[in-house]
């Protein structure tokens, strides 16, 4: 009976089947009869369940805190005001601000780990997944480049329960010139465990988000460590020498490498 079932609605493929070589986009699934073949429909149904499960995932807090060790920049564990996962997905706002302990912490730092050039903040945000896969890898290849051109770092920040705009409080708070978040991107069908990065000059609250530049689809399959890397130096570089980042400072890393 199967092969019967098979024989009458074979999976006829799309004409442009060829152009799924080039992406992870759910493009060109073919048909059998009048419906999606049964393979992408439960591809699609496990494509989803990774994406809720990624949005439900949480900071490993241990492991980062291993990991972020030989850096020998001390680290810091901050939260949002969002008291939990379901407070901070119905509550964005609370994403957004410190909570009071987190507040006190920063603002009883000793003189010298303020006024660096730069706060790395690393948060969860809708894919703790991707934080914790990518965010040892970036920093290996990101960290000896700000090293080597002379942008100085304060203490890591692991912040839970937060959003892109914390960072703007964080950085108010440690007096830093520039900002870069670190954040699990929301995912998508084709991509759970994505990171971005977010620049922004002169962090205050009440930034909006054309003040801060963004560099997505930081993951193994999308934009290597090495090229993020690349790019984030950069930015950095050129947004402290300019006195700004957003829509002012345009990314020209990959015309600056082809002319070199």
């Amino acid at each position: 009976m199967n092969n019967e079932l098979q024989h009458r609605h074979p999976i006829q493929e799309d004409p442009w089947s060829s152009l799924k070589a080039f992406t992870t986009a759910r493009i060109a699934l073919g048909r059998t009869g009048t419906a999606i073949p049964l393979r992408e429909v439960l591809a699609f149904k496990l494509a989803h369940a990774h994406a809720r499960d990624a949005v439900y995932s949480k900071l490993d807090i241990t492991l980062l805190m291993e990991q972020l060790q030989p850096f020998h920049t001390g680290t810091l564990l901050l939260h949002s005001s969002a008291a939990d996962r379901q407070e901070y997905l119905q509550r964005p706002d609370k994403g957004r601000r410190l909570d009071a302990d987190s507040i006190k912490t920063l603002r009883t730092l000793p003189a010298a780990l303020l006024q660096k050039d730069v706060a790395v903040i690393i948060a969860d945000g809708l894919s703790a997944t991707a934080m914790n896969i990518h965010t040892l890898p970036l920093l290996t290849q990101l960290l000896p480049l700000l090293k080597a051109v002379g942008i100085s770092i304060g203490p890591i920040c692991l912040t839970e329960q937060g959003r892109v705009a914390i960072g703007d409080e964080i950085g108010e708070l440690l007096k830093t010139k520039m900002t870069l978040m670190l954040i699990g991107e929301r995912p998508g069908l084709s991509a759970a465990d994505s990171m971005g990065a977010y620049l922004t000059f002169n962090p205050r609250v009440g930034n909006t988000d054309e003040a801060r530049n963004c560099i997505s689809n930081i993951r193994q399959e999308g934009l290597q460590y090495d090229t993020a890397a690349g790019k984030i130096c950069y930015l950095l570089q050129e947004a402290i020498r300019l006195q700004l980042s957003g829509v002012g400072l345009k990314d020209n890393y990959e015309s600056r490498e082809r002319l070199e």
